[in-house]
């Protein structure tokens, strides 16, 4: 696979990703293995996904100790990002950034991943409690003591946040801009896709004029992208989408033409390729330093995702898909 690099720190992964978390959070409980995510994440090494991304809170914790029994066998192939800062606990989720706390919890990620160094460490959530240079200054003594090679902060879950007349993600460049006064951002993380571009105004610039890595959260749009979800289908109640705004059946009908439009551009580069493919290397698309972190827990699905970076784009297929429609539903 095609190989990329994240911050100044010159990392190498893989130009596709492997997000970890739905193996073991946040979709359909009753559709996750555990035999079958080992083999899935065997799977992402074996294609060159070098980035493995989880973080503590996903199970919580489980999914950490999912990828531990893999970088048992396999640590020197794999490129791990991991995250600290936020608390599960019932029904809520709070952050904590006391610098104790992130010393803490960055031991037992190490345990729990049977790893003596965590590769990416991300912040993935500001405590509104404790100001973030002091969080990020805790992150980057465990640079300093070995324990993590390089920081990132996650730019996720802004939406909620949004004040009316602002853009997206002005209140993350205001925070990129104080922590990068402690120590250097090496990446960020963050939702891009083609049916959610916002990380295109400012966000994706920043990170580009500073050589700092972009990492691309829901690249497939939670699967919709795919074209594997069938409008009306429905949701587990623990699926995150059940509860998301452009998952009701009303929405997802409505958006059938994105998908229609990624299928277009796939039947004109061969019958084999798909629209999630197409999706992904949109996504590659926007920048060198742009690495797609499609979530999965399938063989299938991994070996699919990773045939994305073969896909070249040409002028005309990327201006058709600059063409397609808005996605619709409301996400505040």
């Amino acid at each position: 696979m095609e190989r990329r690099t994240i911050g100044a720190a010159t990392l190498e992964v893989g130009a596709i990703g492997l997000g970890c978390m739905p193996m073991s959070w946040a979709y359909s409980g009753s559709r996750q293995r555990g035999d079958e995510s080992l083999r899935t994440v065997h799977r992402a090494l074996d294609l060159g996904a070098t980035l493995l991304d989880t973080a503590d809170m996903y199970g919580p914790f489980t999914n950490e100790l999912l990828v531990g029994r893999v970088l048992k066998e396999r640590r020197d192939e794999a490129f791990v990002s991991t995250k600290v800062g936020l608390l599960v606990g019932d029904q809520h989720i709070v952050a904590n950034g006391r610098p104790s706390y992130v010393k803490r919890a960055c031991d037992a990620s190490l345990r729990r991943l049977q790893t003596d160094v965590i590769d990416l460490y991300q912040l993935h959530r500001a405590d509104p409690e404790v100001p973030v240079e002091e969080t990020w200054g805790a992150m980057a003594e465990l640079v300093r003591a070995g324990k993590v090679r390089a920081l990132g902060l996650c730019a996720m879950g802004v939406r909620g946040a949004r004040r009316s007349g602002a853009r997206l993600y002005d209140a993350t460049i205001r925070q990129l801009e104080r922590v990068q006064q402690v120590f250097p951002v090496s990446a960020v993380e963050a939702e891009l896709s083609v049916w959610s571009t916002e990380a295109l105004d400012v966000l994706l610039p920043w990170c580009a004029a500073r050589g700092v890595g972009f990492l691309a959260a829901m690249p497939l749009g939670n699967g919709f992208l795919t074209g594997t979800l069938t409008p009306g289908e429905g949701f587990e109640r623990d699926d995150l989408r059940a509860r998301h705004p452009r998952f009701t059946a009303e929405m997802m009908a409505a958006n059938q033409p994105i998908v229609a439009g990624l299928r277009r551009v796939a039947r004109r580069h061969g019958e084999d390729v798909t629209p999630a493919q197409v999706a992904l290397a949109w996504v590659l698309a926007q920048g060198r330093q742009v690495v797609p972190v499609p979530g999965a827990k399938r063989e299938r699905w991994v070996t699919e995702n990773a045939g994305a970076p073969a896909v070249r784009l040409t002028p005309d297929d990327l201006r058709e898909l600059a063409g397609l429609p808005v996605a619709q539903g409301s996400w505040d």
